[in-house]
């Protein structure tokens, strides 16, 4: 069984170890968690299946991917955005709508979120990129506005949707780039921007009324209302002890929380889920707390900062500027989303509908999830079979082993 296990499962046994007990602590969460979900259905195995077949089918496209050398999905990115832009358009104009967003396409029965797609895309190109950047004067500005333009192009057609996912994806994007070393003068000057724009649109917000803007920024109007309505709670001492259908998940996530104590009620246990409409995915991190307790709620925790402390240290050990940018991008894209996940269910940041990785009930986040570990998993693979030494002027080291691709048909 050990020579079996070695043979298909190379690279970072670490972290290995931190995806099967993520998977673990989700099937056995979301039995409990998906409780309503159960209660509705004609077979009430159905939505545990469902899950476990995901997790399962997403493992399994882990253990294929990491075994497929980075240079090839290197390549693979740039069809995966171009098809990634194309359904975000469309998925404007035939978008299936869920809690007042339609962040799904439904094409041939099967429903996903092009969002996904778009993400895994965006990281993998931007890191290509970054990693091309070998002569400062004369690489930086070209593929910085390339970086630039991939995000014009991406990031508004997710924010109309989804802000929290678009805000993301550019945050861990940027700290790709600064990672790589792209100028700092460059990158003050792009966060300056993004500020000035961020406070223009928040204030017409404000001063226009709802029904006077285009239908498109109706999602805008909702995420002020939520960010509204979190700092009127902080600062409302009574608003604790008031449910009302607004704030009915964050009281109720709040309860879950409170009853965890230190050991939690143990698996299967939870009451809150019951009262929780999204207990196996926005607020699944509140029913891990009210069953593990705190120290299951940490241990989550740690497998998280496990990941992201294992990926920093693979990026180190990376010989050549692309698996390492990549793997950090990677790694952050999945970590932050699971503290905004936790944020939303302690009570630290307002409600965003980010799921928590590899955790939450879904179907496209976890197979997408799964992606992002297999080529973390084949990164690892390739730095330990290559056995090639750190190089400290890894930015400078040219990567002969990668095809090369001709950006300038790109622009």
């Amino acid at each position: 069984m050990d020579n079996l296990l070695k043979k298909y499962l190379k690279g970072d046994a670490t972290l290995w170890i931190v995806f099967i007990m993520l998977c673990v602590v989700s099937i056995i969460e979301m039995y409990s968690a998906s409780s309503t979900l159960a209660y509705k259905a004609a077979n009430h195995t159905a939505p545990m299946l469902r899950h476990v077949s995901f997790l399962a089918g997403g493992a399994l496209i882990a253990v294929g991917v990491h075994l497929i050398p980075y240079r090839y999905i290197r390549l693979m990115a740039y069809v995966g955005l171009g098809l990634s832009v194309i359904l975000l358009i469309l998925v404007l104009f035939k978008g299936h709508s869920e809690n007042d967003a339609s962040r799904w396409l439904d094409i041939g029965g099967i429903q996903f979120q092009p969002s996904e797609l778009a993400k895994l895309s965006v990281l993998i190109v931007a890191a290509d990129f970054i990693s091309r950047i070998r002569d400062q004067k004369k690489d930086e500005n070209k593929y910085f506005r390339n970086t630039l333009i991939m995000l014009a192009i991406v990031c508004p057609l997710i924010l109309l949707e989804n802000f929290s996912t678009a805000f993301i994806l550019f945050g861990v994007v940027y700290i790709m780039m600064f990672i790589g070393r792209v100028s700092l003068k460059k990158l003050g000057l792009l966060a300056s921007a993004l500020i000035l724009a961020m406070a223009l649109g928040f204030a017409m917000i404000k001063v226009v009324p709802e029904k006077y803007m285009p239908s498109v920024f109706d999602r805008a109007y909702t995420w002020v209302a939520r960010i509204d309505r979190f700092s009127s709670d902080k600062d409302k001492e009574t608003n604790k002890y008031v449910i009302t259908d607004e704030n009915r998940q964050v009281q109720h996530g709040r309860i879950a929380i409170a009853r965890g104590g230190l050991f939690g009620v143990m698996p299967g246990n939870s009451v809150e889920r019951d009262y929780l409409p999204q207990a196996y995915s926005d607020f699944i991190y509140a029913i891990i707390v009210e069953e593990l307790g705190l120290f299951g709620g940490i241990f989550v925790i740690l497998l998280y900062l496990i990941l992201l402390f294992r990926a920093g240290r693979i990026a180190t050990e990376s010989p050549t500027v692309f698996p390492a940018v990549l793997v950090i991008g990677l790694s952050l894209m999945i970590v932050i989303q699971a503290f905004v996940n936790m944020s939303v269910a302690t009570s630290l940041g307002p409600v965003t509908g980010q799921p928590l990785p590899l955790v939450s009930r879904g179907g496209t986040s976890i197979l997408i999830t799964c992606i992002y570990f297999g080529i973390i998993f084949g990164i690892t693979r390739q730095i330990k079979e290559e056995g090639q030494p750190v190089d400290e002027n890894m930015d400078e080291k040219p990567e002969d082993d990668i095809p090369t691709i001709n950006l300038e048909e790109l622009e």
